[in-house]
Parts: structure tokens; C-alpha cells; sequence
């Protein structure tokens, strides 16, 4: 028999705030044909006075909680991947702990980007097969409005904030592909391509938070082929193939990516989950926010193979197998 972690509950957040590609036009030397032609975004939702990354990220956990049945004070563990904490330190994590009325648990935060939910999920997942905790919340909670240089028209109009959350529960398994749960990961890093995808601050070196800095079309390439790389990895491990996948939840980064990626993988378009046409690319958040859709409006059900897959700056990148 093996611990496995499994997905007791999902939940997401975003801010009130919707803009749609026409007002971003109205400030920004862009249009909606332009915007959709290139990304396949419609519109973002974006924080407003009062919402930070811990408020969204509390929200969603909260839901997640809902969803699962259980109390805040039943969990013993949150890792919180973001790009874009609250402050410098102490751990996002730990305002969502506070916020959530739970007095004592392990929290911190992972730093890897878009990538960073597959990041914490790898993390609790492996802590509560190891016997380390034993109710988890994974959140990916982002303010990308904060970081964006908002005369930069080749990237402000990619990124929105949002959270998204899921709990997970120890189930035991007999080890093969047909338990309940996470599966599989497999993570990966090249700090190669800095230069690619980066925020130009920091407190070590500017003294600044810094804005996002993005070459486009060299991100757009090795996107497409290391994303179908580690999806096709995390699947080896669990001996499936891309024919046993019922649904696909990849980072919203750009509608073209997931499109070219599907057709490298052989994959039919339906059986990828896509939600970057109304939130644009919330980075950490983007894979649980598209996961907590596709639960809620009843396309994964339980039972089904989900791939969860994404790539961020760093570059670091990732995938996950799971039996929802």
C-alpha cells in the first residue's frame, strides 16, 4: 500500500474589477483584434484597492475548504506559490493562515512563477506521502497588475490577477495508475534563459519590486516543446499514455501555446481546459483557477486522468498526473 494525495476539494478567486480588451484600449496603443489574433484573451480581472495576493488566495482557500467538507483548523499544511507576494517577507502563506483562523501549521511560500503551483503541489504532495502533514492547502495566488509596465503593450495585455486553491487528503493506494490522486510530477529549471522572462527588481539588487520583461517569441518556443516534453514524462512514470488523458489543465498563458502544444501531443483541442480567453495569464494561479472551472461546471468528474502542466520564468517548468 502507498499514501497518495488526493484532491479533496478545489477552489478560486478573482477580482470584481473585469477589463475587456476594448478599455485596455483605450489607454494602451492596442485592440481587440490585435490582443485576440496573438493570445486568444478577451479579458482580465484586475485587483483593486484592498486586494492583495493573501485576500485572493484567502478566498479561494476558502472555497477549496467548502468544496471538500472540511474546517480551516483541520489543515496542517499550506504551501503558497506566488510571484508577487505581499510583502518581501514573512510568507504570504502565513497572512493566509492568520486569515483563516488556524493557530498552528507548517506555511511557506514557493517561488518558481507560472510554474510555481506544480511546484507546491510537488511539495505537499510528497510531505503527505511521506507522512509529513496530512491535510494540505495548495494555493497559486497572483497581483501580476502590480509588477506590469503598463506602456508595454507586448505584455500588459497578457497577465490578470486571481488565486486558485485545492485541498488535499491522504488516501491510501496499491501504487499503480488506478488509485485516486496524485500520481506522478515531474519539475524541471534552466536558469539559462533569465533574460527571456524575468522581472527587472529585486530587493538584492534594485532595492525595487522592478516590472515584467518578456521576449515573446523566444518564450512562445521553448514553451511549446518542453511543456509536451514533461507532460509525456509525467505520463511515463505512471505508465499511461496520452490516449488514457480525459482532460488536459495547462497554464493560460497563450491561447497559441496550448493550441500548438496540443497538436505536437496528438491531442484533440476538447480535452484541454482553457479559461485564458477571460483571465489572461494569472501565472501561479492559472493552472488551480482553470482546474476549479473545469470541477465546477462538471467537465472533470471523478475518477478522470488529469494532466496539470505549466511553464514560467527561470525558466522552470513542470507537469503532474492525477486521478481527480
Amino acid at each position: 500500500m502507498i499514501r497518495r494525495a488526493t484532491i479533496a476539494g478545489t477552489g478560486s478567486a478573482l477580482p470584481p474589477r473585469r477589463v475587456t480588451n476594448e478599455e485596455l484600449a483605450q489607454t494602451v496603443d492596442t485592440s481587440d483584434e490585435w490582443i485576440v489574433e496573438r493570445t486568444g484573451i478577451r479579458a482580465r480581472h484586475i485587483a483593486g484597492d484592498g486586494e492583495t495576493t493573501a485576500t485572493l488566495a484567502t478566498e479561494a482557500a476558502r472555497k477549496a475548504l467548502a468544496a471538500a467538507g472540511m474546517a480551516a483548523t483541520d489543515i496542517d499544511l499550506i504551501v503558497l506559490a506566488t510571484a508577487t507576494p505581499d510583502q518581501t517577507f514573512p510568507a504570504t502563506a502565513t497572512k493566509v493562515q492568520d486569515a483563516l483562523g488556524i493557530r498552528d501549521c507548517v506555511a511557506f511560500d514557493v517561488a518558481a512563477v507560472c510554474s510555481g503551483f506544480l511546484y507546491a503541489l510537488s511539495v505537499a504532495e510528497s510531505m503527505i506521502r511521506g507522512g509529513g502533514s496530512t491535510n494540505a492547502l495548495v494555493i497559486g495566488a497572483e497581483t501580476f497588475s502590480r509588477i506590469l509596465d503598463w506602456e508595454d503593450r507586448a505584455t500588459c495585455v497578457l497577465f490578470g490577477d486571481g488565486a486558485g486553491a485545492v485541498v488535499l487528503t491522504p488516501e491510501e493506494g496499491d501504487g499503480g495508475n488506478q488509485d485516486r490522486g496524485v500520481l506522478s510530477t515531474a519539475l524541471h529549471a534552466d536558469g539559462r534563459h533569465n533574460q527571456l522572462l524575468y522581472v527587472d527588481g529585486g530587493p538584492s539588487t534594485t532595492g525595487t519590486v522592478g516590472k515584467l520583461r518578456m521576449k515573446g517569441p523566444e518564450v512562445f518556443r521553448h514553451a511549446v516543446v518542453n511543456l509536451a516534453a514533461v507532460l509525456e514524462e509525467a505520463l511515463t512514470k505512471t505508465g499511461l499514455k496520452v490516449a488514457d488523458v480525459d482532460w488536459i489543465v495547462p497554464h493560460q498563458a497563450n491561447r497559441r501555446i496550448l493550441d500548438a502544444t496540443a497538436r505536437k501531443l496528438g491531442l484533440a483541442p476538447e480535452r484541454v481546459v482553457i479559461t485564458v480567453d477571460e483571465h489572461a495569464n494569472t501565472s501561479a494561479a492559472s493552472v488551480p483557477l482553470a482546474l476549479d472551472v473545469a470541477v465546477r461546471d462538471g467537465r472533470i468528474k471523478r475518477g478522470d486522468i488529469v494532466v496539470l502542466e505549466a511553464m514560467g520564468g527561470g525558466f522552470t517548468w513542470g507537469a503532474a498526473v492525477v486521478r481527480y
